[in-house]
């Protein structure tokens, strides 16, 4: 509670109207709120408890209705809000981490799917939405994140994601995906800020290189004459499946919400946990203070 109420400080207040009722939350409620709702992984109801203790040590100013959580998640203006949360939560990792793995992984939402399969029998399947993350390899922090539907494609989201690492002032060394993410404009980009992409290869891939990309050629001749160290490098993508897992095993692999809107947000909220969860052991294990109000 302590970290993610300093987090959460960053967001700027707006002048909330006076009217008769129940009080508005501000945005830093909002967000403090519905991030410490999916926390618990508690129903709406029973959540209240633990609204009422972080209203007890003062992270909340008003204690939301139950029912106000969901709706609050539904706002569109709490999406670049957390986008930014998560981002300035990864920031005290910077010292640490230079090695960085891409990937996707799905979330289940308690909605199936069409008509026909319901009217045939054909299978009764949760629809699901697609997180595409990267992380770092050692900490497993996530330091991009962008929700996308469920047949949203892997490599269009690789150059984004790394720049998005990039610009926030992480030094790239290196950069693992599997092979959905191979493509000569991935591997450049990589190449163009200083970093190695080690990006499996389709089996139907060639050396010849376009343009003036010689990154693809270079790469393509390392990962088939000195495949082993390739891999070495390559196989550090695996902590990124342990980053998916360590999201699920905290907070599920499910999103409670029905709103396509609310969806995301609950996503970015998991990932902003995971973030917090990950600090608390740098705290512990490396000495990191981590300063997360600007």
């Amino acid at each position: 509670m302590k970290l993610l109420n300093d987090l959460v400080q960053n967001i700027p207040e707006k002048q909330l109207p006076i009217r008769a009722g129940r009080p508005e939350l501000s945005m830093q409620d909002m967000v403090f709120g519905s991030a410490l709702k999916v926390f618990t992984t508690f129903s709406l109801r029973r959540f209240m408890t633990d609204a009422n203790e972080a209203k007890v040590r003062g992270y909340l100013q008003h204690i939301p209705h139950f029912t106000l959580v969901s709706v609050y998640m539904k706002k569109e203006e709490m999406t670049p809000f957390l986008q930014d949360l998560i981002m300035l939560s990864a920031l005290p990792m910077k010292a640490v981490e230079t090695k960085f793995a891409i990937d996707s992984t799905g979330f289940r939402t308690t909605k199936f799917g069409e008509y026909c399969k319901e009217k045939h029998n054909t299978g009764r399947d949760h629809d699901w939405i697609k997180a595409h993350i990267c992380s770092g390899v050692s900490t497993h922090i996530i330091t991009g994140v962008e929700v996308l539907p469920e047949n949203s494609g892997d490599s269009p989201q690789f150059i984004p994601l790394a720049e998005k690492t990039h610009n926030a002032g992480f030094t790239i060394d290196e950069m693992s995906a599997d092979k959905a993410y191979s493509s000569r404009d991935n591997n450049a980009y990589i190449d163009q800020i200083g970093g190695t992409p080690y990006i499996a290869f389709r089996s139907n891939a060639t050396g010849k290189p376009r343009g003036n990309n010689h990154i693809w050629r270079k790469m393509y001749n390392y990962f088939v004459y000195n495949r082993e160290d390739f891999l070495q490098h390559y196989h550090l993508r695996s902590n990124v499946e342990s980053t998916n897992n360590m999201i699920k095993s905290k907070t599920t692999d499910m999103v409670r919400s029905k709103d396509k809107t609310a969806q995301i947000n609950e996503v970015l909220l998991k990932v902003l946990c995971h973030n917090i969860c990950v600090l608390i052991s740098a705290m512990f294990e490396l000495g990191i203070e981590p300063n997360l109000v600007s």
